[in-house]
């Protein structure tokens, strides 16, 4: 992953701040534009993930906070939601004028309701993703029922929402009020999928489908078991975050027509802040590297040794099945086991055992057909001739450079 701080300003001239995530070749094929919930900001850990597990397949990502919130400048009491509606035609607006124009926007909670509301205002949006969004003003006010009074009677009070104070005003009331979202999503023509935890105490799942009623087809619905509204699991979010990258991928220009646009095969991305989880491009593939966890990694992806003996066996059963073909030999199936480890060396006669250690490859062939001894032992020999084999055993180079 490559992860860029920005600033742009808002329609205020207030300073908002963002991170730019990129895939590991830094060439997304679309870019999503994220609003995070009401009491969090960019940096939660749901909204990471999510990011995370979209640029794996290949999106951009920007991810901001609102006026008020996190780094961002300005007074968050005095923000409402169509503030937050124009921050985010600002966002888009920076996008489009230095990165590429948004085609996805993804928004958790109220975030969701802002989303919806700008992607009417925001050109070229073809899909929206709501996480755990209410339906009406109304979990709003319940949120704040002890503070109704008072807000009511002196235009403001401080409210706690999340294990954090906030200073609400009459405004932000008055304007969810103003605002029919049911309306708005009934009128929308753009494919809509509504996440929601049936288990979500903050947010009831009803809101969802409310929404789903209310919008036209194509829409989509996914549960996502046994969340919390946060998605404080990261299992739950890495999990929103690829059925969203999935399901966007029908409407979406080509998301996977781009290639490669290096000399090089290969492109991997790794940031300070994120371990051993390693973003790569394998030629138009997408693929996460990592370490597992009991070596200090997430585990997210194969290890460098993994993918080494998965580039192996692909090989293998490749070469195999191209031979048996060539030849008219009947080889239903072919399946290769292949682990990697430190052995001693042994002999070709294998009489003899060094006391020193090399880097070792153990393949097993399982073959299925109508084959005779002689044409599984010509097999197996040709196994040994598929072209990664003869890299891994034969001398090689490496040529490093560092890039400009």
């Amino acid at each position: 992953m490559n992860l860029q701080k920005v600033t742009f300003k808002n329609n205020e001239g207030v300073s908002l701040v963002g991170r730019i995530e990129l895939p590991a070749d830094q060439q997304p094929h679309n870019f999503a534009l994220f609003a995070h919930c009401f009491s969090c900001n960019k940096n939660l850990l749901a909204v990471k993930n999510i990011s995370r597990a979209l640029t794996e397949k290949g999106f951009g990502v920007l991810r901001f906070d609102f006026t008020g919130l996190g780094e961002s400048e300005g007074d968050f009491s005095n923000t409402n939601l169509s503030g937050n509606v124009a921050d985010l035609l600002s966002a888009a607006t920076f996008l489009k004028e230095n990165y590429k124009a948004p085609t996805l926007i993804i928004g958790h909670s109220l975030g969701g309701v802002a989303a919806l509301l700008a992607s009417e205002k925001i050109t070229g949006i073809k899909a929206i993703a709501t996480i755990g969004t209410p339906s009406d003003s109304a979990h709003v006010k319940g949120l704040l029922k002890n503070d109704l009074a008072e807000i009511q009677e002196t235009g403001k009070a401080k409210v706690n929402l999340g294990g954090r104070n906030f200073t609400i005003k009459k405004q932000f009331l008055d304007d969810l009020e103003n605002r029919s979202l049911l309306d708005l999503v009934h009128e929308l023509r753009v494919p809509i999928l509504f996440l929601h935890s049936p288990l979500d105490k903050t947010v009831g799942v009803g809101h969802a489908e409310t929404l789903y009623k209310a919008a036209h087809h194509p829409k989509s619905f996914v549960s996502l078991d046994n969340a919390d509204h946060l998605l404080m699991d990261k299992n739950d979010s890495q999990y929103a975050g690829e059925v969203i990258a999935a399901w966007s991928k029908r409407y979406l220009e080509n998301p996977d027509a781009t290639v490669l646009r290096t000399k090089h095969q290969v492109v991997g991305s790794l940031d300070a802040n994120d371990g051993f989880t390693t973003q790569m491009k394998v030629g138009s593939h997408y693929l996460v590297a990592d370490e597992p966890i009991a070596v200090g990694g997430e585990d997210y992806g194969p290890s460098p040794h993994e993918l080494l003996a998965a580039g192996l066996t692909a090989c293998t059963v490749m070469t195999i099945q191209m031979y048996a073909k060539r030849k008219g030999w009947n080889v239903e199936n072919v399946e290769v086991h292949t682990s990697y480890g430190k052995s001693a060396i042994i002999s070709e006669s294998q009489e003899e055992e060094s006391n020193s250690t090399i880097d070792t490859y153990r393949r097993e062939i399982k073959l299925t057909g109508e084959l005779d001894k002689k044409q599984r032992e010509r097999i197996l020999e040709i196994a040994n001739k598929c072209p990664v084999h003869k890299t891994l055993t034969s001398p090689t180079q490496i040529l490093s450079s560092l890039m400009d």
